[in-house]
């Protein structure tokens, strides 16, 4: 059986906006978790993503 985690990401602003997905996502494979899939969680009326959440599994022990 697996758990599962869910943590919010920034694709910053329209030129250059911070980022954060990739540090967020080494982060968590040091720790032992799988990234799974990214999920919009926030977008604008364009449907430019703003947030969105990054899945993670860990094998439960």
């Amino acid at each position: 059986m697996y758990k599962y985690t869910y943590t919010k990401a920034t694709t910053g602003g329209l030129f250059n906006g911070k980022q954060n997905h990739r540090e967020i996502i080494d982060n968590y494979s040091k720790a032992g978790w799988r990234f799974v899939t990214a999920i919009p969680t926030e977008s604008t009326s364009h449907g430019r993503v703003l947030e969105f959440d990054l899945i993670f599994e860990k094998e439960e022990e």
